[in-house]
């Protein structure tokens, strides 16, 4: 059998760079190697002590039986540094393979959810840099980290007491983040694979189409099913994008459907418009639908291809946050922070009232655009000039303004907030977060809309609001995202970046520290989320909606690609079937879409309104005149 050795190509020239200490040394014959690819940076406090550092790589070499990680570390430059490099063995990557229950190829080319015992009958079962992504065997690690625990009671060695002793049972990592022993854990990147991928990805010419494969096998299934997604849903724009150029072009002419009348003297009567306002609207019901149904089946043929169909659920443990006086969870028995559930409830209870306020900063910022909106109207009447046109829209200009900023305020009170509530599990933690925001985004985004198209019935004023709004939004979040870190990265962060003349690979993984962490893909779904609003209940207003998200997204996928290659650390995540949480969310906004326009939108009813009274009054000139 080839050995892992054999088989593992490391970082060129790391191996050789790191001379100051050595690889672990594993006991399974299979798991020898001679070369080791590195997969995570951890990163201690510059003033730790050298015994805290041995200590913990004692824990991480450790068997899994005496309550060690079963991972191979090096020290870095020398055991009284603040590195440590990680990597795992053969046989620690095949046991949590199947921990997760991650599906592979069989020998008969189909994909079975992975056996230990049976390993030998799957394929490239030798290979472990093709078995397993390189994303997947960074979570192999990082999974062994999350499991590593004490047996029982006792301080940490290098430690104080007064700064906190380890319980049986408790997670020894996330002790170490608290204490302040470790400030970071990275995921090291691959710099040839990187440079591939980027070459396929965002440095051509190509304008659709992405290696959802490659993005897949280095990122893993979080970051691939989200540029999926953003594909899809970026092809999916077309056909409503021609509809929408066509119905620009070519407007369906207003004409009337007369009735035949049984007798002399019966005058005409006025039909209902062959509207293209109609036709849109149909077409945007239509679409959404058909638009989340094709997405769920490829979201299903994606997690059967990555090997993601049914995972393992793990026992969840306390989120990193959660805080509390120790006890034993009443159900597990084991020593775990705990917090009383009324005073939970209480927090949550009180941030309905902050909510609240940043709602009413959305109508205070609503009247105020209104107020400005009708004096900059009445400027233009009694001026008439060419300069007082553009003033016409520096109102809706500047709500727009206001509201993303209100926006990025509200994010970080938001996160703030759901930590301050202690919620105990992350899925508990997410849930919260997202109802607030997306909350917050709706009233944000939709409020003045929805005021403009049922209140006011003003659909020249919902047209130009939506024009600009779908414009500047646009410019304002490729400069915020993009932009502004980019300029940051390339002229504040270069010297920082640049390695040392006498160890310039060791200098290039402790530069990826520096990076900012990544900042997930939170506000990139509730991007897309908005615009799927936008299209759906209101592109019948504006036909160019789908034109200008169509543009929009061209560039949003060479941009998110970008970022995320270039900008931030490298992102980790453990492996998904699905987009999670937002596909609920798309589904559940469909659902709303039916239940707020049941039969055809107000603007469509107002439109026939508008028509049937004009022509009456035409009728009625006709009438007169006779």
């Amino acid at each position: 059998m080839t050995t892992q050795g054999e088989l593992l190509s490391p970082t060129p020239g790391l191996a050789e760079v790191l001379k100051g200490g050595s690889w672990t040394q594993p006991t399974c014959p299979c798991c020898c190697s001679k070369n080791v690819e590195p997969l995570l940076l951890v990163q201690l406090a510059d003033s730790v002590d050298p015994v805290t550092k041995k200590w913990i790589i004692s824990r991480l070499e450790a068997p899994v039986r005496d309550g060690g990680a079963a991972l191979l570390v090096h020290s870095g430059e020398d055991d009284a540094g603040n590195v440590v490099i990680l990597s795992a063995p053969r046989c620690t990557q095949l046991r949590v393979t199947e921990d997760l229950g991650m599906w592979k190829p069989y020998k008969d080319g189909n994909m079975v959810a992975f056996s230990y015992d049976d390993r030998n009958s799957f394929r490239n079962i030798d290979d472990m840099q093709v078995f397993l992504t390189l994303a997947e065997r960074q979570h192999v690690v990082k999974y062994q980290l999350g499991s590593l625990r004490a047996k029982k009671d006792r301080t940490i060695p290098g430690v104080p007491e007064s700064r906190g002793v380890l319980l049986a049972r408790e997670s020894i990592f996330r002790k170490l983040e608290k204490v302040g022993v470790i400030k970071t854990v990275i995921a090291l990147h691959d710099q040839r694979q990187l440079a591939d991928l980027a070459k396929a990805w965002y440095s051509g010419w190509q304008l659709l189409g992405q290696p959802l494969d490659s993005i897949q096998a280095y990122f893993g299934t979080t970051v691939a099913f989200y540029f999926s997604f953003l594909d899809f849903y970026t092809w999916a724009l077309v056909p409503p994008a021609i509809l929408g150029v066509v119905l620009t072009l070519f407007p369906f002419a207003s004409g009337t459907a007369a009735k035949a009348s049984g007798g002399e003297g019966k005058e005409e009567e006025p039909g209902l418009p062959v509207s293209g306002l109609m036709v849109q609207a149909m077409f945007s019901m239509l679409w959404s639908t058909l638009v989340m149904e094709l997405w769920k089946r490829r979201t299903a043929a994606l997690s059967y291809r990555w090997g993601t169909p049914l995972l393992n659920e793990r026992y969840a443990e306390p989120r990193p946050g959660y805080t509390g006086p120790m006890g034993r969870n009443p159900i597990t028995g084991r020593p775990e922070p705990r917090f009383s559930e009324w005073e939970h409830k209480l927090r949550v209870g009180l941030s309905v009232p902050v909510v609240g306020f940043f709602l009413g900063l959305v109508a205070l910022g609503m009247a105020a655009f209104y107020h400005f909106e009708a004096a900059a109207r009445d400027f233009h009447k009694s001026e008439g000039t060419w300069l007082s046109v553009p003033l016409l829209y520096v109102p809706s200009l500047a709500h727009i303004l206001y509201t993303n900023m209100l926006g990025s305020l509200y994010g970080n009170v938001a996160l703030g907030l759901t930590e301050w509530e202690n919620h105990r599990d992350e899925s508990s933690f997410q849930n919260h977060h997202t109802t607030k925001v997306l909350l917050f985004s709706f009233f944000n985004c939709f409020a003045v809309l929805f005021h403009i198209a049922f209140i006011k019935e003003d659909l020249a004023l919902l047209r130009k609001r939506l024009a600009s709004l779908l414009i500047v939004t646009q410019l304002v979040n490729q400069c915020t995202e993009v932009l502004v870190p980019y300029l940051v990265d390339t002229f504040l962060s270069d010297g920082a970046k640049k390695p040392k003349e006498d160890d310039p690979e060791e200098d290039r993984i402790r530069a990826q520290g520096r990076l900012p962490p990544f900042p997930g893909l939170f506000p990139e779904y509730i991007e897309l989320l908005v615009q799927y609003g936008y299209l759906s209940l209101f592109s019948c207003v504006y036909p160019l909606t789908a034109v200008l998200l169509l543009i929009n997204n061209v560039t949003e996928i060479r941009t998110d690609a970008f970022k995320i290659c270039r900008l931030f650390r490298k992102p980790s995540s453990a492996p998904v079937s699905d987009i999670g949480v937002w596909q609920h969310v798309l589904i559940f906004g469909k659902m709303i879409l039916a239940f707020v326009i049941p039969d055809e939108p107000a603007w469509i009813s107002l439109k026939k309104q508008e028509f049937e009274f004009r022509s009456m009054q035409a009728f009625n000139q006709q009438k007169l005149q006779r």
